[in-house]
């Protein structure tokens, strides 16, 4: 089990050495509007209001005139947003390209027969997962027993969409182990405000009341199917702090065809003995044996959980009697994923490991003590995930940009004792038919490679050239590809090829970056470069492939992608390197790549743009800043923009691990100094600048998009736009339908070419 509930906290789309920072020392006074030559074809796009709004952290002010932003339905700014709304649409549809990508995003889509997700295997060859055939908007829940059996939809978001006139998705889904129970959560218009239903696989009969407030899902089945836990979110009153959003949430049981009046709480904040604060998530799972409940808990999006552990027998509906929890990891043990097979809890920790290893608790012991776990493995790969299989343990390992499968094979009942504990079972490697990457752990679901019930696991992999495919292992090590995944006819094209180099960042590191790109490629500087980074939470950019790109490359234009400090493509002390205070480390990172791609002849500032999303909005944010005259075009999406303002919001409280805090000083100077809407300055010629947002984004709010593109109106000299383009029915991009895709990545691709030169019509 991943950290899912931080991974949802946490500021995605798709994409801190010594404390730096620049004071905000422009008057909110001086700040100039935006000038009629930045802006001449519509004088009459409104000017943001300006305030003498001044914030005084420790002895530092910090200017804050677009703050009335923040007030997104008060009549001004909502007219404001849509003025610039509006005029962002005019200006990208009257792009020279953009009808030709969005033709060239249609056709590749179609040029593959369905795209499929999440599976889900389960015993009697039973498969449940999400799939989006060419042309349809929306990922269906569908089900069939055998890889060649018939196909069963169980349920399709288009349904809601038509009755609503709202777009809707399925944004959580957990399947029990026999295969017998499925829940989906369910929301609308990008909101993630998910309603959670449960429905009986074979039949398609939905069981019991739907679920409001699971947001993160976290489902568990009970092994005899009687019940299910899950997280949900408070129920807040009306005029509630909006920071209080994703606080004092509670793990609960139900009965699997109950209603939600007789559901009861297991861990939370306000329960009898709970020692849970109001910013930790507790997520709940039954193992598949029955024997044993262990929770998860989550301190908003920091990498590190806790582990407790209590038999199921402890589990009683009729009475209130707490649950006593055995403690199995604190925070400092530093676990961030977790597997059970056959009472033992398998960890993955980074305590005096920063490359990882895995470690093994018995929960038969009389008392198991957090410091009676046993070191199974530890490697100088970087380890990234572990399951649990009938067959055995398997883990994943990253050795550079390439992921390693390796199995520790395990007959059943090899409970560890004594006698055996100093001489664990020998790891083998798994021969993969692609060097590329896989997981073996949901990013953002309960989803695991492995069912305890069955051998082997099962993988979707996929390299910079070769698309996604899904894959059975089976407890030999044999690799076969299921067919579940169509092929395509542009799967793996023989003219695009991947390069690897390093960068020399401003002190010396080394940081890693992948280039996609034709093969006749000309070393000339002339080529359209989009260069992408994400950089915290410790995401690392994998390898991947899609098809859409080809849009872009089979114009001449190239693909680069960075892992700069902040991800974790060398193990924790690479993450820990771009994180608060070190922060900094990022973008200037991100900086050394783009001069790395100007030195090796691939393209030239002129052509060079730079994209990035959520908390990749910091690294492309800043680097825009800091170098404004390195790129030619810069596009942040969702993009955390305002991060001394981040604490003000639902999701800024959860991510204060990640950033930090504005009540300290040391998190203060962090935030200010990775904030990009207060590092804007006057009279700075600044790139072409495209921002995009969905309105209803919970994890990110929408203004730290609409403030920064009135700052950068207001300061830009260069003459060159800066665009606003919002989706009033979107939010962080997850949930959006394929037209909703296909539309923002041709806005980008035009935007792209016209401010990098690209002129090529194929």
């Amino acid at each position: 089990m991943r950290n899912k509930i931080a991974r949802t906290l946490a500021t995605l789309s798709l994409a801190l050495s010594s404390t730096w920072v620049v004071a905000q020392t422009a008057p909110t006074t001086t700040v100039p509007p935006a000038s009629p030559s930045a802006n001449a074809a519509v004088p009459a796009l409104p000017v943001a209001r300006i305030d003498a709004v001044t914030d005084t952290f420790f002895g530092t002010q910090v200017a804050d005139p677009y703050r009335a932003m923040e007030d997104v339905k008060a009549p001004d700014v909502a007219a404001w947003m849509k003025a610039h709304s509006d005029h962002a649409r005019r200006t990208l549809d009257a792009l020279p390209l953009r009808n030709d990508f969005l033709s060239d995003l249609q056709r590749f889509e179609s040029s593959v027969s369905a795209r499929v997700t999440e599976v889900w295997r389960a015993p009697g060859d039973r498969f449940v997962y999400l799939k989006r055939a060419a042309g349809a908007n929306a990922f269906k829940l569908v089900t069939r027993v055998g890889l060649q059996g018939e196909e069963t939809v169980l349920f399709d978001p288009d349904t809601l969409a038509k009755q609503t006139g709202k777009p809707h998705a399925i944004n959580t889904l957990a399947v029990s182990h026999d295969g017998r129970l499925a829940a989906y959560g369910v929301s609308a218009a990008g909101s993630e405000a998910a309603t959670t239903y449960v429905i009986e696989v074979a039949t398609g009969k939905l069981l019991g009341e739907p679920i409001p407030r699971t947001d993160f899902g976290a489902v568990s089945f009970t092994p005899d199917g009687r019940f299910l836990a899950y997280n949900q979110l408070a129920d807040l009153k009306p005029g509630a702090p909006a920071t209080e959003k994703y606080r004092n949430s509670r793990a609960m049981v139900r009965p699997v065809d109950g209603k939600n009046s007789i559901a009861r709480p297991l861990l939370g904040t306000g329960l009898p003995g709970s020692t849970l604060k109001p910013d930790e998530s507790p997520a709940l799972q039954f193992t598949a044996d029955g024997r044993w409940m262990i929770a998860a808990i989550f301190n908003g999006v920091q990498r590190e959980i806790m582990l407790y552990a209590a038999p199921q027998s402890a589990l009683r509906m009729r009475t209130a009697a707490p649950v006593r929890w055995r403690l199995l990891a604190n925070y400092s043990d530093e676990v961030n994923a977790f597997t059970y097979r056959e009472n033992q809890v398998f960890a993955l920790s980074m305590k005096n490991a920063p490359r990882g290893r895995i470690l093994r608790l018995d929960l038969l012991e009389s008392n198991p003590r957090r410091d009676a776990w046993v070191q199974v493995l530890e490697s100088q790969q970087v380890i990234t995930g572990l399951t649990a299989a009938r067959d055995g343990l398997y883990f994943e390992a990253r050795e550079g940009n390439v992921k390693r499968l390796y199995r520790q094979a395990m007959g059943s009942g090899a409970t560890p004792n004594a006698a055996n504990r100093s001489a664990p079972p020998p790891v083998q490697p798994v021969a993969l038919p692609v060097a590329g990457n896989f997981w073996l752990n949901g990013f953002e679901s309960n989803w695991e490679a492995g069912n305890p019930l069955l051998p082997g696991v099962q993988i979707f992999m996929a390299g910079w050239t070769q698309a996604r495919q899904h894959f059975i292992v089976d407890e030999t090590g044999k690799v076969s590809n299921s067919g579940l995944q169509p092929a395509g006819a542009l799967d793996a094209p023989a003219d695009i090829v991947a390069t690897e180099t390093q960068c020399r960042s401003h002190d010396g590191a080394m940081v890693p970056m992948s280039i996609v790109h034709r093969r006749d490629i000309k070393l000339d500087g002339s080529n359209p470069v989009i260069l992408t980074a994400y950089a915290s939470y410790g995401i690392t950019i994998e390898p991947g492939y899609s098809v859409n790109r080809l849009a872009w490359l089979n114009r001449g234009g190239v693909y680069a992608f960075a892992n700069p400090r902040g991800s974790s493509v060398f193990g924790k002390q690479w993450y820990e390197a771009g994180k608060q205070a070190t922060k900094p480390n990022t973008w200037r990172d991100l900086i050394a790549c783009g001069e790395q791609l100007i030195s090796m002849k691939i393209t030239s500032r002129e052509r060079l743009g730079i994209i990035g999303g959520s908390a990749g909005g910091i690294t492309v944010g800043r680097a825009m800043t800091e170098r404004p005259d390195l790129f030619a075009a810069v596009v942040p999406q969702v993009g955390s923009l305002d991060m001394v303002r981040m604490e003000t919001t639902p999701n800024g409280i959860p991510n204060i691990p990640e950033f930090g805090s504005v009540a300290t000083e040391p998190g203060f100077r962090a935030l200010l100094a990775m904030s990009t809407y207060h590092q804007i300055k006057d009279k700075t010629a600044y790139p072409a600048v495209l921002l995009t947002h969905g309105v209803n984004d919970p994890r990110v709010e929408v203004w730290h998009s609409t403030k920064t593109a009135a700052r950068l109106l207001a300061a830009s000299s260069s003459g060159k736009p800066v665009l606003l383009r919002l989706d009033y029915q979107a939010g962080h991009g997850v949930g959006n339908t394929r037209e909703q895709q296909q539309a923002e990545t041709a806005d980008v691709l035009a935007f792209f070419a016209r401010h990098l030169g690209m002129t090529a019509t194929k």
